[in-house]
């Protein structure tokens, strides 16, 4: 595949051309103009002043932002006469007035109230690339939040900040490691072998989200969102439906999160400061074996014990964490030059010992006003992230700490022997590693260096026409290091294990669009947008393992070395068309087609088209709405509806259409082997169409805000294995063969219950409802490996199923038992896919049959909701805040449970009636292969968030304000479920192994202290 930038040069070409255009345009402009300065203040409904509100010039690129007091002064170069200055800030309503600019250079426009707006009609989002536009010309949803919001507790990375904060999403943490991976679902999973992760786009930068597992911790892998302070975060806007992604095209069938950081202001110099002091602990612990006996052996005739003292490894494994979250910032500039630039630094301890995570990096943002037709913006961002790890285990290997844990028999002391230095086997059974080894002897590490940079060219060479340019690029490289010294209770490394593995991914993405707005009459507004993108992603990737190493010495270098390379590229072109029209300001019609052309797919697949179209009909603009009674009631009615389609690109790889060679080596001879998944050049892109019907309405004079949206999401042409016959020198091969289908609601309520200039009370609680089905999957069932073959796709159930064979049953359904009095696997005749199994009785009342298999449970939750509640006393200074989350009627595979009641481990509270003949001997083993036993109800009410603030305006130092702020997160969790935490997954990022609990790192509760101070 040939570089897209080798032959033509296309950055330097556009850049070259929107040069020239810029002199030409700013040249002669700059000898007619005139300089005004333009002044006033923002402020909100209780007159006090709004900082951060956006003021600009309509048709210009001319603009601002109010300073903390509120006030604004906008100063350039403008022709005589008259212009639209609009005021904006999120979460109110935008505000326009018409200033004439003529002999008087000052113009003061005075104070500029804005008024809250729960519905959020008018407010300002971008749909597509540099394009923004109002929410009430959309057909579909697009929630925003506020960078702030995001901030009343201090998150580790910025999705999981997001948590509980929008309808229709569903955001996980599978881990409780300090750099924890989050799984974000947009009305569920859109794919089945790729990842359902949104788009993530950076300030116009396309960014890479991949979570490369480069060690083998247990499934557990970092997001790479991890790399991004919170605290440079300004906005993110979440588009949800197929018909708003559909302008990105084939890489937006999981939607998209667009991430606005912080910019330059006008005025003087700003300087903010904050830090925070963090406490992590374990919230809960799993309940272990006290008995102080144990049989003396497995015989179950047998029932003779011996004495034993029981240790619990969890004080030993976990500890109290600490951690500090430090950050500061300097803005300021003029009317024609702004800057921004911030430094962080994040560390926090993990609550497994001898864990950490560290981040460190910095950002900066210049603009510059080049006349009143052009502008110029240079962002930059740096991190440098780093990890001390201890491995999990448990997916693929056996030398994990809390896999350690509960393969281990309790009744063995963990500790180091004080004479030898060396630390006991603590598992009888099977091999497995001391957890204690593990965490003080184990050295595994991960490193990420990371750059993200944008230039963005802005043009409005006339009224109405805007031309915008944006070069990204996202380069990060992430090396991992891992060891294992000899002799330790690693079972299958014994003579030691060393590993390097790193991987460095390149984004580079080109967008020009080109938009154009007319009001032809005053009932009919026109706007018309079109733009081109050209994307390119190359990566590489090595590996080294090295066994059987000399003492002492940790690298790969010191053992047997087996080594392995990967590089890959890829590229996208694209190029789009978008027509809206607006009729009165109160019907908008929206049509767009966006066509791709993706290098992953073979020739006769690779061109791909994506339409969408959308109608947006505000009620309340009726005369006989506003004049009526309903105008009163219903203050502010939307009704929407709108289709699009969209591509997935993260289910094969580069080269995945091939047939692919490997190297090997005959004897001295070197040669090619085949590789065992077959190529397949027809592959077609997965493909998703969506429906989406909704409204939006504002109740009681504004003071309750309602969006209601109904959904109905289609992906067809699921890339999955297809097993192949032997005789083909395959086992697979990749095909178009699957169907999903994803239907729900959602549904999100703001309200004031209480505005007054004492007290102000703000509720916000959303619901989402989705479910999932999976169709069309070959033979009926395929199984994922990392669910140890008990989670799958079975025909018409939801995607991640537990299947497996399960407990057989009386008619009353109580367990059908062995003379033995154990518990036994059903058997009868397995039923095929759409009939039911057959259970099978012998003479002796006993099944009878071949060992049945079925649908055990379901992963997905019927409903994911929260409710957040902030009071605001003393003007808005003492701000109290929670929120509570939940996700209902989903189950949890308690695989930790399973191993740990089991006779040969038995470390578990859950062993004990063996131990004390409440039971019959061995039933715990007979238990092991009942799967059912372990399926739990999942259901949970989260205390997520809490907070308290408390800002001073104390005069001295400088200070323009300081706020004290106290906060905890998963402070409290509702839940029957019997394990650590009903939300993590042991599969990490799997997009279809989901609620599959093998001892991951459980969620900690967190609290903090902190402060943050403006100067």
């Amino acid at each position: 595949m040939s570089h897209p930038y080798n032959s033509r040069g296309l950055p330097g070409y556009f850049l070259g051309l929107l040069a020239a255009l810029v002199l030409l345009l700013a040249g002669p402009a700059a000898a007619q103009n005139t300089r005004y300065t333009i002044q006033g203040r923002v402020t909100d409904a209780s007159n006090d002043a709004l900082p951060g509100a956006t003021v600009r010039l309509l048709n210009t690129v001319v603009g601002t932002s109010s300073g903390t007091d509120g006030r604004f002064a906008i100063d350039a170069g403008l022709s005589p006469g008259t212009y639209q200055l609009e005021i904006s800030s999120v979460g109110y309503r935008p505000l326009r007035r018409a200033i004439t600019l003529g002999a008087e250079t000052t113009v003061a426009v005075g104070d500029v109230g804005l008024t809250e707006d729960l519905v959020g009609l008018n407010e300002v989002v971008v749909t597509g690339t540099s394009v923004a536009t109002s929410k009430r010309q959309l057909g579909n949803t697009i929630a925003t939040v506020s960078g702030e919001e995001l901030r009343t507790v201090v998150p580790t990375q910025i999705d999981q900040a997001l948590q509980g904060k929008f309808a229709g999403v569903q955001i996980t943490q599978n881990s409780g490691n300090p750099a924890g991976g989050i799984s974000v679902r947009l009305r569920g999973p859109s794919t089945v072998a790729g990842s359902s992760d949104p788009l993530y786009i950076i300030d116009g930068v396309i960014v890479n989200n991949d979570s490369p597992q480069l060690l083998d911790l247990g499934g557990y892998a970092q997001n790479r969102l991890v790399d991004i302070s919170p605290n440079d975060v300004d906005r993110i806007e979440v588009i949800k439906g197929a018909a708003a992604a559909a302008i990105y095209g084939s890489r937006a069938s999981n939607g998209v999160v667009q991430i606005f950081t912080k910019r330059g202001r006008d005025g003087a110099p700003q300087v903010t400061v904050s830090s925070q002091f963090m406490v992590s602990q374990l919230r809960k612990k799993l309940d272990v074996n006290r008995h102080p006996f144990r049989f003396t052996n497995t015989v179950a005739t047998d029932l003779s014990q011996v004495p034993v003292t029981r240790y619990d490894y969890q004080d030993q494994i976990f500890r109290t964490a600490v951690g500090t979250d430090d950050y500061v910032s300097l803005s300021g500039g003029s009317s024609t030059t702004k800057y921004f630039a911030s430094g962080n630094y994040f560390r926090n301890q993990g609550i497994v010992d001898n864990t950490n995570f560290s981040r460190g990096g910095g950002r900066v943002r210049l603009q510059q006003t080049l006349g009143s037709k052009a502008s110029l913006s240079v962002g930059a961002n740096y991190t440098l992230s780093q990890s001390k790890e201890v491995p999990n285990g448990g997916i693929s290997e056996a030398y994990g700490a809390l896999t350690g844990f509960i393969f281990s028999n309790n009744f063995i002391d963990p500790s180091r022997d004080p004479a030898t230095g060396r630390y006991p086997s603590t598992a009888l059974s099977i091999a497995r590693t001391n957890p204690l080894e593990a965490i003080n002897r184990f050295d595994f590490r991960q490193r990420t260096s990371r750059f993200i940079g944008d230039a963005q060219l802005n043009l409005t060479p006339f009224e109405g026409f805007t031309l915008d340019y944006v070069l990204g690029y996202d380069a990060s490289t992430q090396v991992a290091t891992g060891f294992i010294p000899t002799g330790s209770t690693a079972p299958t490394y014994t003579g030691g294990y060393a590993r390097r593995a790193d991987q460095t991914t390149i984004l580079v993405n080109n967008d020009l669009t080109a938009s154009y707005r007319r009001d032809f009459t005053d009932w009919l507004a026109s706007t018309t947008t079109v733009g081109g993108t050209l994307q390119y992603q190359q990566g590489f990737a090595t590996g080294i393992v090295s066994t059987t190493l000399a003492p002492i010495v940790q690298t790969t270098a010191s053992g047997i070395a087996v080594a392995g390379e990967a590089r890959s590229e890829r590229s996208i072109r694209g190029a789009f068309a978008q027509q809206t029209l607006g009729l009165g300001n109160r019907l908008f019609l929206t049509g767009a087609l966006r066509v791709d052309v993706a290098s992953v797919y073979g020739p006769s697949n690779r061109t791909q088209y994506y339409p969408k179209a959308s109608v947006a009909y505000v009620v309340s603009e009726e005369q006989f709405w506003k004049d009526g009674p309903l105008g009163r009631l219903v203050p502010q009615l939307k009704l929407r509806a709108s289709y699009g389609q969209a591509g997935n690109l993260t289910a094969i790889g580069p080269y995945d259409r091939f047939t692919n060679f490997g190297p090997v080596v005959a004897g001295t001879l070197p040669g090619l082997l085949p590789s065992t998944l077959q190529g397949n050049s027809v592959l077609g892109p997965e493909r998703q169409s969506e429906f989406e019907v909704g409204t939006d309405l504002g109740l009681f004079g504004g003071r309750v805000g309602i969006e209601f949206s109904y959904y109905d999401k289609k992906v067809t042409d699921l890339l999955l294995r297809r097993d192949l016959n032997l005789s083909s020198g395959f086992s697979s091969r990749f095909d178009n063969i699957g169907n999903m289908r994803n239907q729900g609601v959602e549904l999100l309520v703001r309200g004031t219950p209480v505005q007054s200039a004492a007290v102000k009370w703000t509720v916000t609680t959303t619901f989402t409802h989705n479910t999932n089905r999976i169709t069309n999957i070959p033979n009926g069932l395929l199984t994922f490996p990392d669910g140890f073959g008990l989670v799958a796709a079975v025909e018409g159930r939801p995607l991640g199923t537990y299947y497996g064979t399960y407990s057989a049953r009386r008619p009353d359904g109580s367990l059908l038992l062995t003379p033995g009095g154990l518990p036994q696997r059903e058997r009868g005749t397995q039923g095929t896919f759409g009939a039911p199994n057959v259970p099978l009785r012998g003479a002796d009342g006993q099944p009878s049959g071949t060992l049945l298999n079925g649908v055990l449970g379901n992963p997905n939750p019927r409903y994911v909701a929260s409710l957040i509640n902030e009071v605001e006393l003393l003007k808005g200074n003492l701000v109290f805040r929670v929120q509570f989350d939940t996700q209902q009627d989903f189950d949890v595979f308690n695989f930790t449970k399973r191993v740990g009641t089991r006779d040969i481990f038995g470390g578990l509270a859950g062993y004990e009636p063996e131990l004390r003949g409440e039971v019959a001997k061995g039933s715990s083993i007979a238990a092991y292969n009942t799967f059912d036993k372990w399926i739990e109800d999942g259901s949970f009410v989260k205390l997520r968030e809490a907070s308290v603030s408390y800002r001073l305006t104390p005069k001295l130092l400088g200070l323009r304000d300081l706020r004290l702020s106290l906060a905890g997160r998963n402070l409290l969790v509702f839940t029957k479920y019997s394990g650590y935490d009903p939300e993590v997954s042991a599969a990490g990022q799997s997009n279809a192994v989901r609620g599959f609990d093998f001892v991951e790192v459980p969620i900690p509760r967190a609290v903090s202290l902190g402060f943050n101070a403006s100067f």
